[in-house]
């Protein structure tokens, strides 16, 4: 008679499983985890599958209802966004943990690996991971819609200054750029004496108006149109213009102050020059190297304009300089510029080289001029001046010359230029050479001033070679330390373009 041997007893302290008989250890549903996952799928309810809205031109997620935010690929932000979709039906289980799981850059995919618990029979803990994939389909914001119709706006910002040199307005491209106040414009376009920059909201437009007043000596109006009306809400659109009108001041202007204001800034000569615009005019007097900054409220009430355009610089040789180390001070003068050195100069024009004839003048720039240098400046002596303050002024205070710049050999100092600005995206009229002209004479102005540069943000140009110090010629130059690196992003729907998943 043979025996079969007996089915193991479970080990002490064990018991079977109620559906399969394996033994485990004790628990409230008496039931193993494999039959206890076969029985209840805690992840019921739960969708597997959703869809997020991209935005393409601005690169933002739509958070529902209307709200667009950005988010950057396997951020903490854009988790978030996922997870409200299924915020519903998480509400009966437990998030344990929630990660990504990469996903190749161009599927338009995004998936999330989740670890939930539920408490299922007989008060049984139930821990569960599951995989929820989202769909990425494209669709464009209300404000990228409105950018690119090019007609709908609620605001506009017209920024004027009546000068033909546009000096100001490229110092003041570069001063939006570093401080991104061109982020919420529709549209920027471009006129001969200014630029319109077009909004969604008037509060935008409002805030590129306090930024102008802060940034350039200016003054501004504001009017609004009546679009649409609802008469039973109350509601009324409008339209807004802001207009803001820079001073007629730039860089390198020689001006002729009232006598007047002249008094008030400490006696200063009435010829004066203008040696930098920010957020007041800067006036430097070349006889003495005093120096005022006159704000827009202050030049507003006192008003002044340029004696000459600056296509009427001419270019003349220092024939022998001396400089002045002392020079007494006037009755209530005030403070002079330590940056500049007063100096004596006979001058000749490089036209009238065959001639004899030579001008005396005070100038600023002994600080950098020597006998046989090429300088810019204006003639008075042989000009017709036509201006309100200076006609009524005694002839023996009008200089013969007015020396402004230090003159470098221009296509020398544009080859070996190693930096670069970037430029807003706007509607251009038809650029021309002396457009072109006038952008050279501003980025001469940045190499050769400090102040100025620190409110512009440079870019390094890798295209340009650095060329030795051994033929260097003395004209000002940036330095590699005030350089930034351009960086270059581009994305789609899912990030980098060929980039790997953000960890």
């Amino acid at each position: 008679m043979e025996y079969l041997p007996a089915a193991a007893a479970p080990a002490q302290g064990h018991i079977l499983c109620c559906e399969c008989g394996v033994p485990i250890p004790p628990n409230p549903a008496n039931m193993c985890v494999g039959c206890l996952r076969a029985q209840v799928d805690i992840t019921e309810g739960i969708p597997k599958q959703g869809t997020v809205h991209f935005c393409k031109q601005c690169e933002r997620y739509l958070q529902p209802p209307g709200t667009w935010i950005q988010c950057a690929l396997e951020s903490r932000e854009l988790l978030a966004l996922c997870l409200k979709k299924i915020k519903a039906s998480l509400s009966k289980v437990r998030l344990i943990d929630a990660g990504f799981i990469w996903t190749e850059p161009h599927s338009k995919r995004i998936k999330l690996k989740l670890t939930v618990q539920k408490e299922v029979i007989n008060g049984a803990v139930l821990q569960q991971v599951f995989v929820v994939e989202y769909v990425v389909q494209s669709q464009m914001c209300e404000d990228c819609h409105r950018i690119e119709a090019k007609d709908f706006w609620k605001a506009v910002v017209q920024v004027r200054q009546k000068t033909v040199h546009k000096k100001t307005f490229y110092y003041l491209e570069q001063l939006i750029l570093k401080h991104r106040l061109h982020q919420n414009t529709l549209r920027i376009k471009e006129i001969h004496d200014g630029l319109d920059f077009y909004y969604s909201s008037k509060q935008h437009a409002q805030k590129m108006v306090d930024f102008l007043q802060s940034t350039v000596p200016s003054r501004s109006k504001s009017s609004q149109r009546l679009i649409s009306h609802d008469i039973h809400s109350n509601v009324y659109n409008y339209k807004s213009t802001f207009s803001v009108e820079i001073v007629p001041i730039c860089k390198d202007n020689v001006v002729c102050l009232s006598p007047k204001l002249a008094q008030s800034l400490g006696n200063m000569s009435q010829i004066c020059v203008c040696i930098r615009v920010t957020s007041t005019i800067h006036l430097i007097d070349p006889r003495t190297l005093q120096i005022a900054e006159i704000d827009g409220n202050t030049y507003w009430r006192h008003p002044f304009n340029s004696l000459f355009h600056p296509k009427q610089l001419e270019e003349f040789i220092i024939m022998d300089i001396n400089r002045v180390h002392e020079k007494k001070k006037g009755a209530g003068a005030g403070a002079r510029s330590n940056k500049h050195t007063l100096a004596e100069a006979w001058v000749r024009k490089t036209s009238e080289l065959d001639t004899d004839h030579q001008y005396f003048c005070c100038t600023h720039l002994g600080h950098i001029l020597n006998p046989g240098d090429l300088v810019l400046g204006f003639d008075l002596a042989n000009c017709n001046l036509n201006d309100e303050f200076a006609n009524k002024m005694n002839p023996q205070h009008i200089p013969d010359v007015v020396l402004i710049k230090k003159s470098y050999d221009r296509s020398r100092r544009q080859r070996r230029r190693n930096w670069k600005l970037k430029e807003l995206e706007r509607d251009r009229e038809a650029s021309d050479t002396d457009d072109e002209r006038q952008y050279q004479d501003f980025l001469e102005d940045l190499e050769e001033d400090e102040t100025i540069r620190k409110n512009v943000n440079i870019y390094r140009n890798a295209d340009i070679p650095v060329e030795s110090d051994t033929d260097d010629d003395g004209a000002p130059r940036i330095s590699l330390a005030e350089m930034l690196e351009d960086l270059h992003i581009s994305q789609d729907a899912t990030g980098g373009e060929g980039a790997e998943m953000l960890t």
